[in-house]
């Protein structure tokens, strides 16, 4: 299931992020949803930024009131913006 996400281009790794953003903005989702977005930022992310977008992610779904936050988004936005004088090779 979490395969076809491993290699996905910069323009579909964005339209995911907005797709599971705004899943983890459902309230009543969130403690389902929770540990399921911290797994796919790993798929998505690989390294580092995954490790910690999946942590960042997992606890701004967690607490309550929280949902608001971008996490998928803000994590693209760092790896393809912020960082995009480093080699970011498997996202090509």
């Amino acid at each position: 299931m979490f395969s076809k996400l491993e290699n996905l281009s910069k323009k579909q790794l964005f339209k995911y992020g907005i797709l599971f953003d705004l899943l983890g903005m459902i309230p009543l989702l969130n403690f389902i949803w929770a540990p399921l977005s911290a797994l796919l930022m790993t798929k998505l992310y690989k390294g580092n930024v995954g490790k910690i977008g999946g942590m960042v992610s997992f606890i701004e779904e967690v607490i309550p009131g929280l949902n608001f936050f971008p996490s998928f988004t803000l994590t693209w936005i760092y790896v393809f913006i912020l960082k995009k004088g480093e080699p970011v090779s498997q996202y090509v």
